[in-house]
């Protein structure tokens, strides 16, 4: 027989579970130019190069070695010491608008291509998330033309 207040807790723990397994990280590459590889190991075949500021999701952490996922879905393997915690995402709409504020009648900072990487400063809320360029221009875009959140 459960006693009441196991019960709770095992009904509280299966509760929690699915939020904390589904919870991503993020990371950001820190270096000018990282190679990913195709298993965590420099000896592994060469994927492809991605540049600083480029952020990627963690899937697996061996301590040196980081499995991770771009934004297209691709799964690759970096080293751990090429990732900073320092957040930024990436632009995936044709061109996105930098608002002085989190709404659309927000007065243009800037405008950015597609495949830009910038800086998260705020998550946000309301679907804006607030950002800088490496050029030191700061505002707000819309969640919803980046990836990386």
């Amino acid at each position: 027989m459960v006693r009441p207040r196991t019960k709770a807790v095992l009904v509280l723990l299966a509760t929690l579970l699915p939020a904390v397994a589904w919870a991503q990280d993020y990371r950001s590459v820190s270096v000018p130019k990282a190679v990913l590889y195709d298993a965590p190991s420099a000896q592994g075949k060469k994927l492809f190069v991605v540049g600083q500021q480029y952020p990627v999701e963690v899937i697996v952490n061996l301590g040196e070695w980081v499995k991770v996922r771009d934004q297209r879905g691709e799964l690759a393997w970096i080293e751990a010491k090429q990732l900073s915690p320092k957040r930024s995402v990436l632009v995936t709409a044709p061109q996105a608008e930098v608002r002085e504020g989190a709404d659309e009648a927000s007065r243009l900072v800037f405008r950015v291509e597609k495949d830009v990487a910038l800086e998260l400063v705020d998550a946000g809320a309301n679907g804006w998330a607030k950002v800088r360029h490496r050029d030191g221009l700061a505002g707000f875009i819309q969640i919803s033309k980046v990836w990386g959140l």
